[in-house]
Formats: structure tokens, sequence, C-alpha cells
């Protein structure tokens, strides 16, 4: 099911405009409320019923032709590519199997893939762009010339290749963390008395037990993008978050999730060990020395949303070579790994090395003067 947003006004393509946060139309100006907006549950319900049956080439396949979004779709295989049509210039949209959101390469309209946005597939809630295309890359050319340590021909920013908006697919977790512990732990006081010098320690046994509870834990869930990646780009500001609806993907790219909560778990568990452990540690100070001889963390998932995050990804070709890098669509923070100037590395470490040569010289002087 092929989903375009028209303006009421002139039938111009609708996008979503993260200046406004509305669906606005360029031709004429008008914008959409997305919150008033219908969820179209009806419309996908309609669409799953009147799914027809053909035979093609000996090969069977489900094509369904909805009357009220005029859409065609060729549904193949799970590992094949999908097949659209863009309801404006007729063009074939060829995508891969965890697209939701694109755009048509030939008249460019916003193309939202709403059979792929039901049941399981459906985003509980979605943080929308509230950073545009000119503002991102604005705030990526400022990025670049902050680089102390990078090229000169990098810092001009002036290779962009391309910059796209994305909503990547995450599960943000509720989590409740229970540890518990025992320790002996130690305090040390040296003293003098008379010709003899003693040390005395003290012992104490230390127990602990914590339960503690961590909110909208995110993890990726594409196996596209890098996880190292995106967890750099955290914190967004979840107090953004609303229901989703498919207006809010208009105009940009967005894909559906590769690994379930119960998959990426382990990973959020691992993550969240560190924070009790850490928490517990905070706990046990002053000591000379800790050991301990139990830690227990237990952790459980009280409740997962499936989530849609804004992200600009930026392709920079940079002497041939293609440098990516993110950046978070509702903050504007920046990750990635720039290329390097060893010119200037090696000016930045001779400059230390040169102060770190004189400040040796002058306290040679000094201590010889006395």
């Amino acid at each position: 099911m092929v989903v375009q947003y028209k303006c009421p006004n002139c039938g111009a393509d609708m996008a979503f405009d993260s200046t406004t946060g509305m669906l606005h139309c360029d031709s004429c100006g008008r914008n959409e409320n997305i919150e008033n907006m219908p969820k179209r549950d009806d419309d996908r319900q309609n669409n799953h019923e009147s799914h027809q049956h053909s035979h093609s080439s000996g090969r069977e396949e489900n094509a369904s032709w909805n009357t009220k979004d005029t859409s065609y779709s060729h549904q193949f295989e799970e590992e094949d590519v999908k097949e659209y049509h863009c309801k404006n210039c007729g063009a074939v949209l060829i995508t891969d199997k965890d697209t939701t959101a694109t755009t048509c390469s030939f008249c460019g309209a916003g193309v939202v893939l709403g059979d792929r946005l039901t049941g399981n597939l459906a985003p509980a809630k979605v943080i929308p762009f509230s950073i545009n295309k000119e503002q991102a890359r604005e705030a990526f050319v400022k990025w670049c010339k902050k680089g102390l340590l990078t090229p000169k021909g990098f810092m001009t920013a002036d290779r962009i290749k391309n910059i796209t908006g994305l909503y990547v697919p995450f599960w943000l977790y509720d989590l409740n963390g229970r540890g518990e512990v025992n320790a002996t732990c130690t305090r040390v006081r040296t003293y003098e008395q008379g010709d003899y010098i003693y040390t005395e320690t003290k012992y104490y046994n230390v127990y602990r037990n914590v339960d503690l509870n961590y909110l909208k834990v995110p993890a990726d869930a594409s196996s596209k993008m890098s996880d190292e990646l995106m967890d750099k780009l955290e914190p967004y500001n979840y107090g953004n978050l609303k229901d989703f609806n498919m207006p809010y993907l208009a105009g940009y790219i967005a894909e559906k999730y590769n690994y379930d909560n119960r998959q990426l778990f382990p990973r959020v568990r691992q993550r969240v060990e560190s924070y009790v452990n850490n928490f517990i540690d905070s706990t046990i100070r002053g000591y000379a020395t800790t050991t301990y001889h139990n830690k227990n963390i237990n952790l459980r998932e009280v409740h997962a949303d499936y989530v849609l995050l804004p992200v600009w990804m930026v392709c920079y070709d940079y002497k041939k070579s293609d440098h990516i890098f993110a950046m978070n669509g509702q903050t504007g923070k920046i990750v990635g790994k720039p290329p390097l100037s060893i010119g200037k590395i090696a000016a930045w470490f001779g400059g230390i090395s040169g102060a770190a040569f004189i400040i040796m010289q002058i306290l040679s002087l000094v201590s010889g003067g006395f």
C-alpha cells in the first residue's frame, strides 16, 4: 500500500516540516496538523482484506489494488526486493524488504509504505525531526571547521555528497535492576607511638541490596546501522515522543526493525548491568580496600516500545574516500570519525614536546640556583 499525502488546496504533495511539526505543502503553503489526522487503521484493514491472488510465469504472487489509495503493489518472497508504483508519476519504486518510507526517484514525492507499518511492525511512538536538511548541512559545516587535527581540505566541508533524513528503528526498554552484594572493606590508620610506627586495620562486613528502575533505555534495531554510532547519538529528549502517525514519515526514509525486543535484550542487559554495578560501587566509599564475596545483579524487562528516532546520515567525499557521519535529528549532535592530518598531529606533539623541554630547562636552572 503506497500512501502519499496530497494538499487539500492544490493537490500537490505534502511532506513533514521539522520547523512547524506539521505536514507542509511547498506549492501553496498550507499546513496540516498531524495529531488531528486519522491514524488510517481502517484504511490499512480495508487494504488487507482486499488482497487478491494471481499467477505470473508459473510463480505465485499476491497483488493488491486499493481503490481508496489507488495503489498497486507486488509482494514477493520475504528475501526479495519489493516493487511499488508511485501514485504521482507511475514510476516503479524498488525497495528492499526493510524500507517503510522513501522518496520517488523520478518525481521526488514522499512515499510511505503503509503495509509495512501494520501489526507487529507498527511503531508505538516516534520523535519527529526538529532539524531540517538545510540546518543539518549548516551544522555539519560548522562541526567540520572545528576539527583541530583534521586536514584543511576536510575542514572546508565542500565535498558533501548527500544528506539523508532517516527514521531509525529503536526499542525503548523500561527495566528493573536488583543488586545484592556482600563485601569486606578495610580502613587503615598509621600512627607513631614512641619509637614505633603502628598500622591499624579495621575490617567491616558491608551489605547492599538495591532495587532500581531504568526508563527508556534505547537500542537500535536495524542490522544496517552501526551500534556504536547510534549509541553515541544519545541522548534524545523523550519528552518529545509522539504517538506514531504515518504522516511524520512523509518526505523521509524509514526502515522497520530487524531485531525484536527479545533478541536485543542481551545487549541492553549488559549495558544496564554496568549501571547497576556502578551505582552499588558508588554507595561503598571511604574504605581503603573493598573485597566482594558475592555480587548478584538481576535484570528484567518491564516494558519495551518500538519507536522511530530521527537521524541525518551525512556522506562526505574526501580524497576519493567516503566518510559517513550521523547527526541526531532532534538535538543536532554529530558523531563519526573524521580523517586526521599527520602534519597537524606532528606539529601538536612537537609543540607539547617543546613546551615540556622548556619547562624542564627552567626547573633545572631553578634547582641549580639552590
